[in-house]
């Protein structure tokens, strides 16, 4: 896919990775749609910065805990833009839940952010890209997927399901659309980690360093533009899992 004059929708678009998406995207030609639920003045200022540098893009707000939001949004984006060939899930929640401690209200919040949300988002998304013949459909995911964190259980078994539903969504909407996963390792330390915790999940790593925004971004610009990947997990963690 050529990305000049398509439309990326972008979730968790005004802050960390979702930024460097956004602005990527956006100076390979496309026009951007930046998603926000609390970071407004993030998001508007990625919107600015894009246009500045003469792209497009426009803010759009939905708590994506809530299916009806998801699909108002999706309305949104397609009014605003006339279609959306790009749809890229990048908002994440990410917090430290010991297993004596997890409450019901902790599985809910990772599982309707990390999982039902990309499903929901996908589904609405996907009937848009099926009526143009194409589209492209990323999960940021997390090696945690492949191998879960200890003291993160809610996050970690949504991540996996990510990787699920990235394969079974593959299958339902070929071959008009590609749904592909990257499964990433740490690319910017959580604010709650110590440098101490940060030395030493470096330390773990094959390549002993983080990745950056832009890694991730590389990345979706290459599922982007192939249009012979589908139903695959690109691990980006810096061989963590080998280590």
């Amino acid at each position: 896919m050529d990305l000049k004059n398509k439309v990326a929708l972008v979730t968790g678009a005004g802050r960390r990775i979702g930024r460097a998406i956004s602005l990527a995207l956006a100076a390979h030609g496309a026009s951007i749609a930046v998603h926000y639920r609390t970071s407004q003045a993030e998001a508007d200022a990625v919107a600015t910065e894009i246009g500045a540098n003469g792209g497009n893009a426009r803010t759009f707000r939905a708590n994506l805990e809530h299916v009806a939001e998801i699909q108002q949004m999706v309305a949104e984006v397609l009014d605003a833009f006339g279609r959306v060939d790009i749809l890229i899930n990048s908002a994440s929640v990410f917090a430290p839940t010991p297993l004596i401690e997890i409450t019901e209200r902790d599985w809910d919040a990772n599982f309707d952010t990390n999982l039902k949300a990309p499903f929901f988002l996908s589904k609405f998304v996907s009937a848009a890209m099926r009526k143009q013949g194409a589209g492209k459909i990323i999960n940021l995911g997390d090696w945690a997927g492949i191998r879960p964190y200890k003291d993160y259980l809610p996050y970690s078994v949504s991540k996996s399901g990510l990787i699920g539903l990235t394969k079974a969504l593959a299958k339902e909407l070929a071959p008009q659309v590609q749904v592909n996963c990257i499964a990433l390792g740490m690319v910017i330390p959580p604010e709650h980690y110590t440098s101490e915790e940060v030395e030493r999940l470096v330390s773990r790593t094959l390549t002993k360093k983080i990745g950056t925004p832009e890694d991730v971004a590389r990345a979706i610009v290459f599922f982007c533009e192939t249009d012979f990947a589908t139903g695959a997990v690109l691990t980006l963690e810096g061989g963590r899992l080998l280590s």
